[in-house]
């Protein structure tokens, strides 16, 4: 029978790890409910050897929450290939993918708390919601948007957020829905937007020619005919 013996890490390879273990924990509860007690029995570490790499919770929180951010983020990126209502819908499932994995994280961050407060951590939101938006704006193949535009596609990755939210208390719809329904908020909004302005119309015509008889798209054209008849 062998004894289990403890391996030495490195500096940046025991960080790593921590910020791995805090990001498992902060994803089962809230992180205002997860100690430095907790991290380091996970970790299999004692409490005074986690802040010596990190000075407090609040910075191994920023830590974990920088590679969360960087993931979240990742999941936006898309290869321009194929009809824009399937790319948003491959985008949408990444999404909740992540949402499903990380939920009391992610609905800590998003709704603000004492562990969150901090002008680092909410830099690291605003990053994950400029990085979306820059991603769309790309499968839009738009470098300077209009004001509405800009307005549409801010207004669609909140709406994203904050359904994702909702679906986290209860899951009482089924996220498999929720994906191309977010899809089809995106031409909702788009449509709204283009009956009051020619740019947008125009844009949103580029978009709807391209789109295939079976994609998001169509199946909301042909339910709200069916509503109007």
């Amino acid at each position: 029978m062998t004894t289990g013996v403890r391996r030495r890490m490195g500096v940046e390879e025991r960080r790593q790890q921590l910020i791995g273990v805090a990001l498992e924990l902060f994803s089962r509860r809230s992180p205002d409910e997860v100690s430095i007690d907790e991290i380091a029995s996970a970790a299999g570490i004692s409490r005074p050897l986690v802040y010596h790499y990190f000075p407090g919770k609040l910075s191994l929180y920023e830590a974990a929450l920088q590679r969360a951010s960087d993931d979240l983020a990742a999941r936006f990126v898309e290869p321009h290939e194929g009809p824009l209502g399937s790319r948003l819908l491959r985008v949408m499932r990444r999404y909740f993918d992540f949402v499903d994995e990380h939920g009391p994280g992610f609905s800590a961050l998003m709704r603000g708390g004492p562990a969150v407060g901090s002008s680092t951590t909410n830099a690291l939101v605003d990053s994950v919601r400029q990085a979306a938006y820059i991603q769309i704006l790309s499968h839009l193949g738009v470098t300077d948007p209009p004001a509405r535009l800009e307005l549409v596609v801010r207004s669609w990755i909140s709406l994203a957020e904050s359904t994702a939210l909702i679906w986290l208390d209860g899951r009482r719809i089924p996220r498999e829905e929720l994906e191309p329904q977010l899809v089809n908020d995106f031409a909702a909004l788009a449509a709204v937007s283009a009956a009051y302005d020619e740019e947008m119309a125009a844009l949103l015509r580029g978009i709807v020619k391209d789109e295939p008889a079976d994609g998001p798209f169509a199946h909301l054209a042909d339910r709200l005919i069916a509503l109007a008849s």
